[in-house]
C-alpha cells in the first residue's frame, strides 16, 4: 500500500496539463495497441465529427501514436518537453498553457483539414517540440540517444526530415503543420508578445478546472524525450567545478 501511495504520489507531482498529455496518450494508445478498441475509432474524419457529432474524436485523434519503440520514444518525447515547458515557461500559469495549447490544437486541425490527416499526433509533437528548442537556453545541443549531438534548434527539422523519410510527403506536410502553429506561439506570446493581449489569459471556466500548477523551476523549458539538452563546450569549460549548469530541466549535468 505504501509503495502504492508512493507511485501515485509521483503522478501528482507532474504538472496538470503534461499529466492529462500523458494520460490521454495512454487512454487513446493503448487500446488500439491491445486490439480492443479499433484505431477508425479514435481517427479524425470531419463528416464524422460534424454530421455524426462524434466530437470525440477531437480529442483522440491528437494521441494515437504509433505502435512498439515508437511508441515509448515518443511518450517519452510528449512527456519530457510539455513537463519543461508547463514547469519552467508556464510555472504557476498551467491554465494558461491548456489554453495556448487548445488554441494551438484548434490551428493544428485548421491546417491539416486540407490535408485530410487522420491524426494529429505527430503535428502536436512537433508544436511542443518547437516551441521548447525555440526557449531553450542560446546554444543548446541535443544527444539522440548518445549517437548524434545536434544544435536543439536544428531538432524539429530534423523529426520533419524523419517523417518524410518514413511517411513521405504528407507525413512530412502534416508535421510541417505542427512547426508553424510552434512558431505562431513562440513569436506571438514570447518573442514579441503580441498576441498576449489577445490569448494571453486562460478564460475563467478554464482557469477553475486546471488551477495554477507547480511552483516554478528553475531554468527554460527542458528537452525532448530521448534527448539531452547539454551546453556547448565552452559553457561546459565555464561552469566546471562550480556544480554543473542548469537547463531547465530541474537537474544538473551529469546527475539525475
Amino acid at each position: 500500500m505504501a509503495a502504492q501511495g508512493g507511485f501515485w504520489a509521483e503522478i501528482r507531482k507532474i504538472p496538470p496539463v503534461t499529466r492529462f498529455l500523458c494520460a490521454s496518450s495512454l487512454a487513446v494508445s493503448l487500446p488500439v495497441m491491445a486490439q480492443l478498441v479499433s484505431p477508425w475509432k479514435v481517427v479524425y474524419v470531419q463528416q464524422l465529427v460534424t454530421k455524426k457529432w462524434e466530437i470525440w474524436r477531437l480529442w483522440s485523434s491528437f494521441f494515437l501514436g504509433s505502435s512498439g519503440i515508437n511508441y515509448i520514444f515518443d511518450f517519452v518525447m510528449l512527456y519530457r518537453t510539455s513537463d519543461g515547458i508547463e514547469s519552467a515557461n508556464y510555472a504557476s500559469r498551467s491554465a494558461d498553457y491548456a489554453w495556448h495549447l487548445l488554441l494551438s490544437a484548434i490551428s493544428i486541425i485548421a491546417l491539416n483539414t486540407p490535408l485530410h490527416s487522420y491524426t494529429h499526433t505527430r503535428p502536436l509533437l512537433l508544436c511542443l517540440t518547437y516551441l521548447a528548442s525555440r526557449l531553450a537556453p542560446p546554444g543548446a545541443q541535443t544527444s539522440l540517444m548518445g549517437l548524434i549531438t545536434v544544435p536543439y534548434a536544428y531538432w524539429p527539422y530534423i523529426m520533419i526530415g524523419m517523417d518524410f523519410a518514413m511517411g513521405g510527403p504528407a507525413a512530412a506536410a502534416s508535421a510541417v503543420s505542427g512547426a508553424i502553429v510552434g512558431h505562431m506561439w513562440w513569436y506571438g506570446l514570447f518573442e514579441t508578445r503580441v498576441l498576449e493581449g489577445i490569448v494571453g489569459r486562460a478564460p475563467g471556466w478554464l482557469r477553475s478546472l486546471v488551477g495554477d500548477g507547480s511552483a516554478p523551476n528553475a531554468g527554460p523549458a527542458g528537452p525532448a524525450g530521448g534527448v539531452h539538452v547539454i551546453p556547448p563546450r565552452q559553457v561546459r569549460q565555464a561552469t566546471a567545478g562550480t556544480g554543473g549548469h542548469n537547463w531547465g530541466t530541474g537537474h544538473r549535468l551529469g546527475t539525475d
